[in-house]
Formats: C-alpha cells, sequence, structure tokens
C-alpha cells in the first residue's frame, strides 16, 4: 500500500467511504427518517388526545349540568311511588289552611311520552283568606301542580268558617319508568303491550 500512487489512496477511501456510507450512514439514515415519522406520528396522536380531552372534559361539564338539572326535575315532578305521599300532603294542605274537603277524588293518570299527568278533583268549602292561604302554599310546594277549571260561588248557608264553595282540578305529574310508545308505533317482537 506503501507503494500505491496517491490517487491509488484517494480511491481506497473513497471505497471505503462508499462502503461505510450504503452499509452503515444509509441504514442509519433510514432508521433516522422512519423514527421521526413515528416521532411525527406520536406527536399528532398526542395533538389528537389533548383536542379529544378537551372534548372529554367539555362533555362531562355538560353531563354534571345535566345530572343537577335532572336532580332538580326528579324534585319537581316526582316517580310514581311518592304519589300517594304528595295527595297526603295536598289534604293536609287544606286541612292546615282551613278548609273543609267535600270532594277528594283523584282520577286514572293520562300517559304522555316519557311522564304521566294526574288529575284530582278537589272540591272544598271555607272563605276566600282560606283558599287563597291554600293556593299560595300549594304555589309553594316542591312538586309542579297545575290548577284547571277553577270555580268559585257563594254558599247559600253562610257561616264565618264556610263562605264560600270552590271545585278546581289540581293536576300533577310523575316521570313513567319506562316510556310510552309514540301512537301507531309498532311494539317490539314478542313483548305484549
Amino acid at each position: 500500500m506503501n507503494k500505491w500512487p496517491w490517487y491509488g489512496h484517494i480511491i481506497l477511501a473513497a471505497v471505503i467511504g462508499a462502503l461505510a456510507f450504503f452499509f452503515y450512514f444509509k441504514p442509519k439514515g433510514q432508521e433516522l427518517k422512519s423514527r421521526r415519522a413515528e416521532r411525527e406520528k406520536l406527536e399528532q396522536e398526542v395533538r389528537d388526545l389533548k383536542v379529544k380531552k378537551q372534548q372529554l372534559d367539555q362533555i362531562e361539564t355538560e353531563l354534571a349540568g345535566m345530572r343537577m338539572t335532572l336532580k332538580e326535575l326528579e324534585v319537581i315532578i316526582p316517580e310514581k311511588k311518592e304519589i300517594s305521599d304528595i295527595l297526603r300532603r295536598i289534604q293536609q294542605l287544606a286541612f292546615d289552611a282551613r278548609l273543609e274537603i267535600i270532594k277528594f277524588a283523584p282520577r286514572g293518570e293520562i300517559r304522555k311520552e316519557f311522564y304521566a299527568e294526574w288529575p284530582i278533583p278537589i272540591e272544598v268549602t271555607g272563605n276566600y283568606h282560606n283558599l287563597a292561604t291554600f293556593f299560595d302554599r300549594l304555589s309553594n310546594f316542591a312538586r309542579i301542580f297545575n290548577v284547571e277549571d277553577f270555580s268559585v260561588r257563594s254558599l247559600p248557608t253562610q257561616t264565618d268558617a264556610a263562605t264560600i264553595s270552590s271545585s278546581f282540578t289540581a293536576k300533577t305529574y310523575y316521570f313513567l319508568d319506562e316510556p310510552s310508545a309514540p301512537p301507531g308505533a309498532q311494539p317490539k317482537p314478542g313483548v305484549r303491550p
């Protein structure tokens, strides 16, 4: 090798450099390139996951708000099992307002999509002040009550405690365990209506 001309050393260095390039540096370059692509892919996945995490946080916040709204609605609209307690409370409200209950006849439920209405025809006697006290207390009741078909008439024979007679329908609502099927909907196979 010592006797080689100077360009022989250059050619040998070029061959060694080419061999090093093709067998060492080029595979390392490909590996580096694939690792960069993998890193970019992972960074994109991290960015996507951060966006999804923000969306999830927003959904969880909305869900918490909806749960609070549902709890508020459950206070206003009871489940069916609480209805008997509510009926006793209405009777107690009338008694506390010094009204005499002449008629208290809860009717059957009227089913809607996910709730049911329960009309309760009521007839009471008392005086205007007592009737106003009853309706004030009923309006402050935690559950929803609508008063419909309201009428007031004076009694033919009046006393200090009873000057008027009033009839009305107090309508309350409760959640159904299973939503009603929309009109015209076919029942599921194997399920009886």
